[in-house]
């Protein structure tokens, strides 16, 4: 079968070829050769793959598509849309890595022979790591799923129906029993007696032969990278890629917030995930023998790419399904060890009216305003007695009036066991300080209870890299631990402490853990002051030794032979790099935003097994989004970092070119200002066609050093920004609090 189906955009081609999509616009109106649309819009047409490839290897314009790039662009260009390929890949996948000879001897044929072979294929493995499909539930009693074919079809979001049928999972209304043992459909019964017919679908099933024809090239491709870099990094890859792509499609769990979130539950040997999105909190979870991983989500294509997600990253049972969790719980019998859960906000219309009666409120009716408290009773209701939940929720939910009712109860009873108030940026939305609380289903009421509250907000990052999750994990869990042997935590100023229950039962119950904690220690804050003034007035000191001096008379302007950095990459004078979309979650990024405020690496970008570009020193970054004039050479402190998105890295030959001669010439006003193209929102910066002069070596070092010093002085100016604001804040604080006295 040719390729000819997978549709390539122009971005997509100026990806392929390494060039601006400026260079896509011009190729097509310099050659009559060049492939004509096969689909897209006027504005924004597509084209067919493999032309593409053709022709730019026609015109000495590429050498050979990386396979990674081949592979992405056959995802992105599918005919069924992104979704529905990557769920094809992601099943092959599976089979790859569980069934690897199978793979062999399937592949060796036609593409048409594959595709019909496949869904026989894909049944072996699917089956037994997600279950069977259930029987048609029309007679209103149990049906037995195992024998019985399901439909051969993958969930897609216009199959959906996030408000429909009750899913339920296996015979017996307790713990799931271990395995790889098909899941079974139950007649459950709704207030008023009436018993209902729900029907459990895996979010996960076999595709038809029909449908994985398109699929072919793609599947091949996929397979042919696994053999390089593996099954679930090869997933991982195509996965985060989609993500980055599509931000606004999905609420991402940051990594470290999931790590520290699997942390607090502690170990689990059956774990549930009610509203798993993209399933960061259960890929989090240590790993334990006859592990079991229960995952729910409204869209059925993201329920099936997490559960692909998870059987490739775990030897655990997985069971995932499709649903509206609050309207249609797919696990009623289910009592797990623990519950993580990072719920949707703000949410209205959570089934307010129709669960008015639902067995789960059992600390109390949720107001139609309050659907996280009603995600809380969720997860207590599916915890075995003494099993944890940890779930992310909004700082409003400690302290809104319509909520204290439940509040109150979940203390009296001992449920609620801690809350932490997390820094800003932890995770979307990223400007609010989002809270941790921490659950536990009571065996027993506890005879004096007691509750921890924690803020850790003092750890949030400078830029958009979020909080430094290496000691908020410490400050959390070592005041966690503490608390959950002996029952309560002493005052650790600023940062934790145990509170008596009854202290907390007034007519708000507000659990804001700033409101109850103690300020810091007014010694250290008043010897902080005092540094924070030494560190200024030697920074100001600095800033005025570094005062530029005068300029000379105005001189002519020279006429310099004039050179791009362009003409200097293909001379090979220099090496032009563009950031990643994927790497090592060890390895620190440096952002745009990073180059713009002069601060340090901060970023993160979805982990894949795609190679990030890591800075040297010596090397000029520049941001290519936004406007203005930039550009930062990595000094020792910033090399190793991964070159983040929407940058552009130039590494000059030492033999040729000066890195501060490169940067500061990068930098004029003028010059920016004839390289930017602008769009309806954005101004985008061509660096390929940024000029600097042509001039020998030694002149271009005295020219940097020049540069050099006049970035000292504006990173001494910044610094004494911040140490002034910092001052100043400190100042209010302690005139506020009594710790400075007005004299």
């Amino acid at each position: 079968m040719q390729d000819n189906a997978t549709e390539v955009t122009a971005a997509g081609i100026a990806r392929l070829a390494g060039v601006g999509r400026a260079a896509v616009s011009n190729w097509r109106r310099r050659h009559a050769d060049f492939p004509k649309p096969v689909g897209g819009t006027e504005t924004s047409p597509s084209f067919a793959l493999a032309e593409v490839e053709s022709w730019l290897r026609g015109h000495g314009k590429l050498a050979e598509v990386p396979l990674r790039e081949r592979v992405w662009q056959q995802l992105v260009g599918h005919p069924e849309g992104p979704v529905a390929a990557l769920t094809h890949a992601g099943c092959v996948l599976l089979l790859i890595h569980d069934r690897p000879t199978l793979w062999l001897e399937l592949s060796a044929g036609s593409d048409e022979r594959l595709a019909a072979m496949l869904p026989g294929a894909l049944e072996q493995v699917l089956t037994p790591r997600f279950g069977a499909a259930p029987a048609d539930p029309g007679e209103g009693r149990t049906h037995e799923a195992a024998g019985v074919s399901g439909p051969a079809a993958v969930n897609t979001p216009s199959g959906a129906n996030p408000s429909g049928a009750v899913h339920t999972p296996d015979a017996a209304h307790g713990a799931p029993q271990a395995g790889n043992t098909p899941a079974t459909a139950h007649a459950v019964p709704r207030p008023g007696g009436a018993p209902s017919a729900p029907r459990t679908s895996p979010a996960v099933q076999a595709p038809t032969g029909t449908a994985l024809l398109p699929s072919v090239p793609l599947l091949r491709g996929a397979a042919e990278l696994a053999a390089e870099s593996g099954a679930r990094q090869t997933f991982e890859f195509l996965l985060g890629r989609h993500l980055d792509a599509n931000p606004r499609q999905y609420t991402l769990t940051p990594a470290g917030l999931a790590g520290l979130m699997a942390d607090l539950a502690g170990p689990a040997r059956t774990v549930l995930d009610p509203a798993c999105g993209t399933g960061a909190l259960l890929r989090a979870v240590a790993p334990r023998p006859g592990q079991e991983l229960y995952a729910q989500e409204a869209a059925a294509d993201l329920a099936a790419l997490t559960a692909l997600r998870l059987a490739l990253n775990t030897p655990a049972t997985v069971r995932a399904a499709t649903g509206d969790t609050l309207r249609a719980d797919a696990f009623p019998g289910l009592r797990a060890d623990a519950v993580l859960c990072h719920p949707p906000f703000n949410e209205r219309n959570w089934g307010h009216d129709e669960l008015a009666y639902d067995p789960r409120w059992e600390y109390g009716f949720p107001a139609r305003t309050e659907s996280e408290l009603a995600w809380v009773q969720h997860a207590l209701a599916r915890l075995r007695d003494g099993g944890t939940a940890v779930l992310l929720m909004p700082p409003a939910a400690a302290s809104r009036r319509s909520g204290r009712r439940i509040r109150a109860d979940l203390l009296r009873r001992g449920a609620l066991r801690a809350v932490v108030a997390l820094p800003v940026g932890a995770a979307p939305p990223y400007n609010i300080p989002l809270h941790l609380w921490v659950l536990r289903r009571p065996e027993k009421a506890p005879a004096q209870p007691e509750v921890l509250l924690a803020d850790v907000g003092q750890f949030a990052g400078e830029g958009r890299g979020g909080p430094d999750w290496r000691a908020v994990g410490e400050a959390v869990l070592g005041s966690w631990r503490h608390f959950d042997r002996t029952g309560r935590l002493g005052e650790r100023p600023g940062l934790a402490r145990s509170l008596p229950v009854i202290e907390l039962l007034d007519d708000d119950v507000d659990l804001a853990p700033a409101r109850r904690l103690p300020p810091p220690a007014a010694a250290d804050g008043a010897e902080q002051l005092t540094d924070v003034r030494t560190r200024l007035g030697e920074t100001l000191r600095l800033t005025a030794d570094l005062t530029p001096a005068p300029a000379d008379a105005v001189q002519p302007a020279p006429r310099w032979p004039l050179t791009t950095v362009g003409e200097l990459a293909r001379a090979g004078a220099l090496l032009m790099r563009t950031g990643g979309n994927g790497g090592h979650a060890r390895v620190p990024v440096l952002t745009d935003h990073d180059v713009l405020a002069g601060t340090s690496p901060s970023g993160t970008l979805p982990e894949s097994d795609e190679e990030p570009v890591l800075t040297e020193p010596g090397d000029v970054v520049v941001p290519v989004l936004g406007g203005g004039s930039v550009a930062r050479v990595v000094d020792d402190a910033t090399a190793g970092a991964a070159l983040g998105r929407n940058l552009v890295l130039l590494r000059p030959d030492p033999a040729a070119l000066d890195p501060w001669f490169l940067a500061g010439f990068l930098r004029g006003t003028a010059n920016n200002r004839q390289a930017s193209s602008y769009a309806s929102t954005a101004t985008r910066l061509d660096v390929r066609r940024l000029q600097l002069p042509r001039l020998p070596l030694g002149e271009q070092r005295r020219y940097g050093d020049r540069f050099r010093a006049l970035d000292e002085f504006e990173r001494a100016l910044r610094l004494a920004g911040r140490l002034g604001e910092q001052l100043v804040r400190g100042m209010y604080d302690g005139l506020t609090d009594g710790t400075v006295a007005p004299g």
